[in-house]
């Protein structure tokens, strides 16, 4: 009955007319921003941070989830029409989302994504609302050794399924962390790290990292790059119509993805492309035919599709239960909620429950509309992609540049941004990843705090960390999965140099 209570409290606070709008337009959004390919769902958060500063908190925080979960809808879009995902997680669908459509079928492969999107999403909202409170009031039993243990963990683990090194990675959840500590120590009123330079003494704003590694560094890698449509079928909405045979294999697909997606999307550090390649990668090896899939079979676009948006959902689970982001984007999302004064973790939900709830409800309002929406709507997004980078990616730049102004309504901004923009590039053509060094930077100053607290707690005595059962499971854990990196790393050298030899 509580939990009912709580959820009608939420509904009551998402259907207030300026939350629901908000979260119109961000599953639009979101929807635009997933149909062109070359951004993706964290560019385009960080891009709308700014624009948070102007509106109350709850309508700020569903805005930006519905830009999260719509792109993750939009984004199978380019994949089926074009062979262009429109984001990572998108990338599997391209596998027999395009060979179905160059078979006259892209408007059946677009309803199936659509139904699949709201099956996985609806999935990963319901282990939401179940997982929050069993996983709160445990966490309430959480000391300071335990959260710097947690906060580790979730940075190693996300280093680990990193789709690059795991040592690079590595090293940019280190930097991460050590620019989190510029600026005025709070605890000495010392200034760290400014250089000298009076505008640094407040620190690096998430909003400069974040606009810049990801909105100026997408655009100079996506700005050389041309798209032109090849599409020539027409979609309406009876060729979007699925035979009762293509329902019927898409139904338990739906459902594995979905599974797959929750579970996955609740480890820190994953999120909806790992879930969607292990959900295609389960589907071949349950199908009575794999010689099907890459050539345009149904379950290879429905279970991956229903994957990566329940996973999208249930990234919301560490991020706003234990303050700990399950990806990149839920970083930038939690640096939101910072922004506006809201601390996510534990007592978010005692202490914030109207925002803790609305939102909770907003996902079931917005996955309903993205299914309202993206079926009428699809001519639309169609005619979106015919349109050149040249312009697009000038467009995006001026309002990043303009959003970075709005911050502080600084010149120096401006540069600090180009300038963030610039090493962002670097580190990609280095191969090293800047998502890691958000999460570092975004939980650098707590990771800092509650060691401070363990410390002064247990008198200086490092002992601490291992004297409590919960923390001491959690080194394990991290520690082996630092093992497991290493040694991938290690055989995959092995194979490396024994491939040259033969």
């Amino acid at each position: 009955m509580e939990l009912l209570g709580n959820l009608l409290m939420g509904l009551g606070t998402s259907l207030q007319p300026a939350v629901l709008m908000y979260c119109v337009i961000g599953v639009v959004l979101g929807t635009f921003i997933g149909v062109l390919p070359g951004i993706g769902p964290l560019a385009a958060i960080s891009l709308l941070l700014p624009i948070t500063f102007h509106i109350d908190p709850t309508s700020a925080i569903v805005m930006l989830a519905g830009v999260y979960y719509g792109s993750e809808y939009g984004g199978s879009t380019a994949s089926i029409l074009l062979n262009i995902p429109g984001t990572t997680a998108n990338a599997v669908t391209c596998l027999d989302g395009y060979p179905m459509a160059q078979k006259g079928r892209a408007g059946v492969a677009l309803f199936i994504t659509t139904i699949g999107s709201l099956g996985g999403g609806i999935a990963g909202v319901l282990a939401l609302i179940f997982a929050a409170p069993l996983i709160v009031a445990v966490s309430m039993s959480f000391g300071a050794a335990e959260y710097v243990a947690l906060m580790v963990f979730g940075l190693v683990a996300s280093t680990a399924v990193a789709t690059g090194s795991p040592v690079k990675a590595l090293a940019m959840v280190v930097l991460g962390l050590l620019l989190s500590t510029w600026g005025i120590d709070l605890n000495t009123g010392i200034s760290r790290f400014d250089f000298g330079v009076v505008k640094l003494m407040d620190g690096l704003n998430i909003v400069m990292i974040a606009m810049g590694i990801f909105g100026v560094t997408e655009i100079m890698k996506n700005i050389s790059s041309d798209r032109h449509s090849t599409l020539r079928e027409r979609i309406t909405f009876r060729s979007m119509l699925p035979t009762r045979q293509e329902l019927r294999q898409s139904g338990k697909p739906i459902a594995r993805g979905s599974i797959i997606g929750v579970i996955l999307g609740a480890l820190p550090g994953t999120g909806p492309s790992i879930a969607s390649y292990v959900s295609y990668a389960v589907e071949r090896k349950v199908a009575k035919d794999p010689s099907r899939f890459g050539k345009g079979a149904i379950e290879g676009i429905a279970s991956p599709e229903a994957s990566n948006n329940a996973a999208a959902q249930a990234a919301f689970i560490p991020t706003l239960t234990l303050g700990i982001p399950g990806s990149a984007t839920m970083a930038v999302m939690m640096g939101a909620l910072i922004i506006h004064g809201i601390q996510p973790g534990p007592t978010m939900m005692v202490e914030q429950p109207s925002l803790f709830w609305g939102l909770i409800a907003s996902f079931f309002i917005g996955n309903i509309l993205l299914v309202i929406l993206n079926i009428p709507m699809i001519g639309i997004w169609v005619s979106m992609l015919t349109v050149p980078s040249k312009y697009l990616f000038p467009a995006i730049l001026a309002i990043v540049l303009i959003g970075g102004y709005g911050v502080h309504y600084s010149t120096f901004d401006i540069f600090l941004l180009a300038i963030i923009g610039v090493i962002g590039y670097g580190m990609y053509a280095l191969g090293f990843e800047p998502a890691p060094l958000l999460l570092g930077f975004v939980l650098g100053p707590l990771l800092e705090q509650n060691f401070r607290r363990a410390m002064l707690l247990s008198r200086g005595d490092l002992t601490v960390f291992i004297e409590r059962p919960l923390s001491l499971a959690l080194l394990i854990i991290t520690a082996g999965i630092l093992m497991l990196s290493v040694w991938g790393v290690i055989r995959g050298r092995r194979r490396a140099r024994d491939a040259l030899v033969s």
